[in-house]
């Protein structure tokens, strides 16, 4: 069983700090980064719990698993099971990028799809590793500035 560390927040954890405040209701408290961090700069106390790795997903992937699966059990089970991931909300940025990574991809003779593309750039712009079986990741990997797991 990994142990809790409690610890000071770093620099470099301030924006995914204030995104991870933002994507659960906080929104219009933390709207302004540059005011974020420096309230965090002057805060006596600013401080982040951390165990091990943390698991994220999106609303899309949630989407996708229930569109994919038939009968009432298995809905509630997946709905239970996601309910205790925090979610990560694509904003226009991001769908604007998205729609570039899948550019890149078509350039580099790779096809993805929507939604795998919009995943790609979540996992680059917020430094997270993409943890998928499909293989269109792992052929586009290699033109898109993101991490997949199990790959070098």
């Amino acid at each position: 069983m990994s142990r809790l560390q409690i610890r000071a927040i770093r620099a470099g954890e301030f924006e995914a700090a204030r995104l991870l405040l933002a994507a659960n209701g906080w929104a219009s408290r933390v709207s302004d980064s540059q005011l974020f961090a420096e309230l965090l700069v002057r805060s006596q106390i600013a401080i982040v719990a951390v165990e091990g790795e943390v698991v994220v997903t999106t609303r899309l992937v949630l989407q996708e698993l229930l569109q994919g699966f038939s009968g009432p059990k298995a809905k509630a089970a997946i709905i239970d099971r996601f309910a205790a991931l925090p979610p990560i909300q694509p904003d226009r940025q991001d769908h604007v990028a998205a729609a570039e990574v899948r550019n890149v991809c078509r350039q580099g003779g790779v096809q993805v799809g929507t939604i795998d593309a919009l995943l790609m750039q979540l996992c680059g712009r917020y430094d997270l590793t993409l943890l998928s079986s499909d293989q269109d990741f792992a052929h586009a990997a290699p033109l898109v500035p993101f991490r997949l797991w199990g790959q070098g």
